[in-house]
């Protein structure tokens, strides 16, 4: 065996184990100290991220709750017009009044839905 091939011999050859295992313990400490970094980062943007949810939260349940109210007092409100001008009392009201019901389900499932595919957009581009 010649000592050019690092497997015998005396000489510069026998440092090079050693060199490359400097060389790797460099490279590792690198990749950790990156780690970290990147770990610290994370964890910021996960902070961030829980403080703006909570008042988000609060935001979509004012809107959907406004929403279904809405739909409801907007039904009712042209049920007693429509009574008050044609003489139909009550039914008017209460047709028009189940017709806004059903009008503040759908916005609310409809904004709900929304908002669910956002999250899951949100969640799905951290993946």
């Amino acid at each position: 065996m010649t000592s050019e091939d690092g497997k015998g011999g005396t000489g510069p050859a026998r440092n090079e184990p050693a060199k490359a295992d400097a060389n790797l313990d460099s490279r590792l400490k690198s990749l950790d100290a990156g780690l970290r970094r990147a770990s610290d980062r994370q964890e910021d943007a996960v902070r961030r991220e829980s403080g703006r949810g909570d008042a988000s939260g609060i935001g979509q349940a004012m809107r959907l709750s406004t929403e279904f109210i809405a739909g409801i007092i907007v039904g009712g409100g042209a049920g007693w017009a429509f009574d008050k001008w044609l003489g139909t009392a009550p039914w008017g009201m209460i047709v028009l009044l189940m017709l806004g019901f059903g009008a503040g389900v759908m916005n609310v499932v409809r904004a709900a839905g929304l908002m669910k595919s956002r999250t899951d957009d949100k969640s799905g581009a951290q993946n």
